[in-house]
């Protein structure tokens, strides 16, 4: 059982090495037999998924900013999710485009200032101030290792990578109260069991008071918000920087988050 055991956790020790630059990996075959079908990919046996499922799970509980377990449970659990996901884009214009384009969010991608040259209250120029009051950056999502599908690999990418967007949006801060309150809006849009087990089990480590505004009034707002808005993953942020922001949650159907919220943890 501990041999099995440690072959079916051999990927968590080569995500632990870290990865090589997309150049410098080609599309090769694995000692195995198992085809890569992009740079980070890391093929993995059923068996395989359901172990680094639950070890990334445990961790991912145990402490909710190890967002490289957070990535590993997404990308083991969320198969069938992700193929409805990308449906709901292939049948969207917007959606369409983006996957066919496949764009991605990060310092290399984005023109900062530009950004910063654009007018206040703007989705360019609010997202670049989310960046810099939360001292986050879009470099930090993982890439995807463990979709056995090219197409959907690159799905769970741009949920990632869009993530930031979401609680600019939002307006929620990356405190945990704000992270738990974005993964209900996520589970409601998105249906993948990494946000609704984050959603569940996130207020665990939230204080009573914080507790109870999230109860009371953050998940009802969540809740509807995600129910009302079209599929986020569709819209095609990079083309929307000049969009006001309070206009695109006008068209998305977003209403404003409780003001008082900046001040709980």
């Amino acid at each position: 059982m501990a041999t099995l055991l440690l072959r079916a956790l051999h990927p968590l020790r080569r995500l632990r090495r870290g990865h090589r630059p997309a150049a410098a990996v080609s599309l090769r075959v694995c000692s195995h037999g198992a085809r890569l079908l992009y740079p980070d990919h890391i093929p993995t046996s059923p068996l395989q998924k359901v172990l680094l499922a639950a070890g990334s799970a445990g961790m991912a509980l145990y402490n909710p900013y190890r967002h490289d377990m957070v990535a590993v449970l997404g990308e083991t659990t969320g198969c069938h999710t992700l193929k409805a996901l990308r449906d709901q884009m292939k049948r969207d214009p917007e959606g369409a485009q983006i996957l066919q384009e496949r764009p991605r969010i990060s310092r290399s991608t984005l023109d900062l200032s530009k950004l910063q040259s654009l007018p206040e209250g703007s989705l360019g120029r609010e997202y670049l101030r989310f960046l810099d009051v939360n001292r986050v950056s879009p470099d930090t999502r993982a890439p995807t290792r463990f979709v056995d599908d090219e197409e959907l690999a690159y799905v769970i990418q741009r949920y990632r990578e869009v993530h930031d967007m979401l609680h600019t949006l939002l307006g929620m801060p990356t405190n945990m109260l704000g992270e738990v309150v974005v993964k209900w809006f996520e589970a409601v849009q998105t249906g993948l069991p990494m946000c609704i087990l984050g959603a569940l089990f996130g207020p665990i480590r939230l204080r009573a008071q914080s507790l109870q505004v999230l109860v009371s009034e953050l998940i009802p707002w969540a809740v509807q918000n995600g129910h009302r808005a079209p599929c986020v993953l569709n819209l095609y942020y990079e083309r929307r920087w000049e969009q006001p922001l309070a206009a695109l949650r006008e068209e998305l159907g977003i209403t404003p988050p409780p003001k008082h919220i900046w001040g709980l943890a």
